[in-house]
């Protein structure tokens, strides 16, 4: 960032007035110990916002947390992994709604002052025996030390816990940003199964909030794909307290400006954290798009690229192919000429005006060899730029998805299927 902060721990407990808390309820397997039920609370009223997938099939959490946000602010999360509730019909919103009042009495909140979240498997209700008997701990153990809790009781296919804080001066006050992050494969911009939750002890109104959300959405969770599949359960939610107990940051403020800027990095760290987990990737890849006409057509070009399984197909088999990269530039529907596209891999020039360069293909190779490596792609038609974040495609990651069959097994024995 362009201003100091310093980083803590915490996550999501790290900022006043929050308190977190998660248990083990074997949604998945009635035999595992991990946690997989979460909950987040503030003690002060908040100030809420959200984003949701924009894939027209939703799971119930997403149709409900829509519909409290739309009814006033939200100061509760409740999450859960190991099910996603999606496409579960009437009955996966009574459970939704069943999570949510199951919290609601005992913080004395309204239902529609809590939000609620799945991940996991499509198309299973809900193994809502499980969480019954579960939720008096789950409120015992809410604490102001145990946001890391919540970083683990949300993943699912992710190799570990994704979560971050930090804390920052706004004028005379200092100010506290945490969140956490779910995500490992079914991940692609529109929202970017992802689940994310941010807390801050910053004073921010909600309509300020919102628009604020919505802009640092677009520039970190909306640059990042993994596999090109986007989620039916795909959820950011903020929550600001005003425990930090600083005057209420006008819009366009200076101050506003500033913790924006903060939003936006911590935003795109647990993006960034999303592709680099991805399910079996070795690669994680920057795609920069300069010289684009307008930002539309910058955005067409990165996304074309990102997607293209042939092009992440050579960068898991470290071939710096760039014909692969200028075909999909073309099929993108973005306004091109041919004749003006440059490409670097790596730093390295691998096509000059629509033509293959005459960097020596060693030096291309070494260059995609890296874990971690950029490629620019230049149109020369104009100011406009856009910025992705993406991952190769491995034989692994095709194993890894070959079947939930093991989860549907485990349904029937509960009689749920």
């Amino acid at each position: 960032m362009d201003f100091p902060f310093s980083r803590i721990k915490g996550g999501v407990g790290a900022p006043l007035g929050f308190l977190t808390s998660a248990v083990s309820c074997g949604i998945k397997n009635p035999d595992s110990k991990r946690l997989d039920l979460a909950l987040i609370y503030s003690e002060k009223p908040c100030t809420s916002a959200g984003t949701f997938t924009t894939n027209r099939v939703k799971a119930a959490p997403v149709r409900v947390s829509q519909t409290h946000l739309r009814k006033g602010n939200l100061r509760a999360i409740i999450a859960n992994s190991g099910n996603a509730n999606a496409c579960t019909g009437v009955q996966g919103i009574r459970d939704a709604n069943a999570m949510c009042d199951a919290v609601a009495k005992p913080l004395k909140l309204k239902r529609s002052e809590i939000g609620v979240a799945s991940t996991g498997v499509i198309g299973l209700p809900m193994p809502m025996v499980r969480f019954e008997p579960k939720y008096d701990e789950l409120l015992e153990r809410l604490g102001s030390k145990n946001g890391s809790d919540v970083a683990n009781a949300i993943i699912t296919s992710d190799t570990h816990a994704k979560e971050v804080a930090i804390s920052f001066d706004l004028g005379e006050h200092r100010v506290r940003l945490g969140g956490c992050v779910k995500g490992a494969g079914m991940i692609s911009p529109s929202m970017a199964t992802m689940l994310c939750f941010i807390t801050t002890d910053a004073n921010i109104p909600a309509e300020n909030l919102r628009k604020t959300v919505l802009e640092c959405v677009e520039e970190s969770f909306n640059r990042i794909t993994i596999d090109g599949d986007m989620s039916t359960n795909d959820t950011v939610i903020v929550l600001a307290n005003g425990a930090a107990k600083m005057p209420a940051l006008r819009r366009n403020s200076a101050l506003c400006k500033q913790f924006r800027r903060a939003l936006r990095w911590l935003m795109l760290e647990l993006a960034k954290a999303v592709v680099r987990d991805g399910e079996r990737v070795t690669k994680f890849v920057t795609v920069k798009v300069e010289g684009a006409k307008t930002y539309l057509d910058a955005k067409k070009v990165a996304e074309a690229v990102c997607k293209s399984a042939l092009v992440k197909s050579s960068w898991n088999g470290g071939d710096p192919n760039w014909g692969r990269i200028i075909h999909a530039v073309g099929y993108s529907r973005a306004r091109i000429r041919e004749e003006l596209v440059d490409i670097h891999i790596g730093g390295k020039a691998a096509c000059i005006g629509g033509l293959q360069a005459e960097t020596p293909m060693d030096q291309l190779r070494e260059a995609v060899s890296h874990p971690e490596f950029e490629i620019v792609i230049n149109l020369n038609q104009g100011e406009a730029d856009y910025t992705m974040y993406s991952s190769d495609l491995s034989p692994e990651y095709i194993d890894f998805n070959r079947s939930e069959y093991a989860y549907w097994k485990q349904a029937r024995k509960d009689g749920l299927v």
